[in-house]
């Protein structure tokens, strides 16, 4: 559970109504793998690295709008599964003899970085609060838009 929910006195039942929020993300994945499909990986990759970065803005709000939270939930779990989805699209299309290799590196590194963001995020919290935790997330994502805007083929 997010901390700043305590506040909002949530039962475990509203709590977990949080898992809802993945319905969104395989409603990307689906249609991100469509876009791929289309040759439009790049493009959505960017796409959703910019929903990603905005996203952090309503949960932001986490402490004080539960409405907020639900919306920037959605949204960060949308452009994460779509960029998730595009990459490995892009990955496979790369080198496809080595699909499974280069996916299986992409996965160890995505579970790398998801377990660095934990670490980094329970730090955040207990030294800054929830508005450093939102801001790094920002932050690491619109970094991550950077290096994509930097670096796509034309």
């Amino acid at each position: 559970m997010v901390m700043p929910l305590t506040a909002l006195s949530l039962s475990h039942t509203q709590t977990g109504m949080f898992g809802l929020a993945g319905f969104a993300g395989m409603l990307a994945a689906a249609r991100a793998g469509k876009w791929a499909d289309q040759g439009w990986a790049q493009r959505t990759t960017g796409l959703a690295l910019a929903l990603l970065t905005i996203s952090w803005l309503p949960i932001g709000y986490a402490e004080t709008s539960l409405l907020w939270l639900i919306a920037g939930v959605i949204a960060l779990d949308f452009a994460v599964q779509a960029v998730h989805v595009s990459s490995q699209s892009l990955i496979i299309a790369a080198r496809p003899a080595a699909a499974s290799r280069l996916v299986g590196a992409y996965m160890c590194f995505y579970s790398l970085g998801s377990a660095a963001g934990a670490i980094v995020a329970t730090q955040l919290y207990s030294h800054w609060g929830w508005q450093a935790v939102c801001l790094a997330g920002a932050a690491v994502s619109a970094c991550a838009f950077l290096i994509w805007s930097g670096s796509r083929q034309s």
